[in-house]
């Protein structure tokens, strides 16, 4: 599966076939067709594998902190496998490791005082949190490192100020700010969600 996946990175999802692995693998495509049934199943394994790369929350462990460490593990696995994000729980037959990740998340939810409920909301709001900034951060039209200042001014040149004063606001008092960069707010992003959540536990 490792080729699969290194294929998928290098040129996207929709590029790979059987014949492409087969080629890189250096055996013939129909013989591919004795460890999976099809694209389909293949791509049930590759999303397995992505799971594995992502770090377990402890059941036992401070759930804030546990959590934390698995959102940040898993932006940064779908960083380096960009055709992953929209895939990891689209399947209809997750292989054990998917199975195993999401268990240890509910398992760390649970033992960290959410009820079933609780434990739910829990999941899916940081999930959406993390694959929706990867999705943002995959889009933006700037590379890292990349100068904001100059990308806001030129943004903003095409619309009159004083029409979007909050906007302009923003760019010239945050973004424009020297050492900005999009993908250092995921963190504090994700402890106000974090935050959010453990009030929420609390509550009965």
């Amino acid at each position: 599966m490792a080729a699969a996946v290194a294929l998928a990175d290098e040129d996207g999802i929709e590029a790979l076939s059987m014949r492409k692995l087969a080629q890189a693998l250096g055996v013939e495509a129909m013989s591919l067709y004795h460890h999976v049934a099809n694209k389909d199943e293949l791509l049930d394994a590759m999303v397995d594998v992505v799971f594995t790369e992502v770090d377990l929350p402890a059941a036992d462990g401070p759930w804030m902190v546990e959590v934390r460490g698995r959102c940040t593990s898993l932006r940064e696995v779908l960083l380096r496998h960009p055709w992953a994000v929209g895939r990891l729980d689209s399947r209809r037959n997750p292989g054990m490791a998917t199975l195993v990740h999401h268990d240890a998340v509910i398992g760390c939810l649970r033992g960290g005082g959410f009820s079933v409920r609780k434990a739910a909301l829990a999941f899916a709001t940081v999930d959406a949190y993390v694959f929706g900034f990867v999705v943002q951060q995959l889009g933006l039209p700037m590379e890292p490192g990349e100068d904001t200042a100059e990308l806001a001014a030129e943004i903003l040149a095409s619309a009159p100020t004083d029409a979007l004063p909050h906007l302009a606001e923003m760019a010239a008092e945050y973004v424009a700010l020297p050492g900005y960069e999009f993908a250092n707010e995921f963190e504090p992003g994700l402890d106000l969600i974090l935050e959010a959540l453990d009030r929420t536990r609390r509550k009965r």
